[in-house]
């Protein structure tokens, strides 16, 4: 098996979307869950910029991880950094540091992009995703309490 990283393009929006939706089941948020092919596709892919940018993981022509990012463009420290919202890996194919690479492309990425730091968050529930990001080096940042405004 030869896992290829490599930025998404707009002919992996269904595919990519099959993820995503298997990524609100597993955060149980499918109830809520508004997005579609076509909503990847128009504000991936079509938008400029786009919406958000997408880093995938393929085997032969299965996308079997998904990082999805978008840029913030202003920081107190006059930086761009890079905000990932979603971090998914097909359970098939687990444990097979697929997680990491599409990690490590993320950080050339901001590297590409001059950027000072990467922000996620994670689940309270979700032990092993915090596992995985302690392993990589990553810092949980307890200074800032996340707050949501729902309109």
């Amino acid at each position: 098996m030869d896992i290829i990283i490599r930025k998404a393009t707009e002919k992996d929006s269904h595919k990519i979307w099959v993820l995503m939706k298997e990524l609100a089941v597993f955060e149980k948020y499918i109830d809520s869950f508004a997005i579609t092919p076509e909503v990847v596709k128009n504000s991936g892919f079509r938008k400029s910029p786009p919406d958000f940018h997408c880093i995938v993981a393929e085997d032969n022509d299965k996308i079997v991880g998904i990082l999805v990012y978008y840029f913030l463009p202003y920081t107190a420290q006059n930086k761009p950094a890079i905000y990932m919202k979603e971090l998914y890996v097909d359970e098939n194919y687990r444990g097979r540091k697929i997680g990491e690479r599409l990690m490590n492309a993320l950080w050339d990425e901001a590297l590409v992009h001059n950027c000072e730091q990467i922000k996620w968050t994670v689940a309270p529930w979700n032990k092993a995703g915090q596992k995985f990001y302690e392993r990589l080096g990553a810092n949980q940042n307890n200074e800032w309490l996340n707050y949501e405004w729902n309109l």
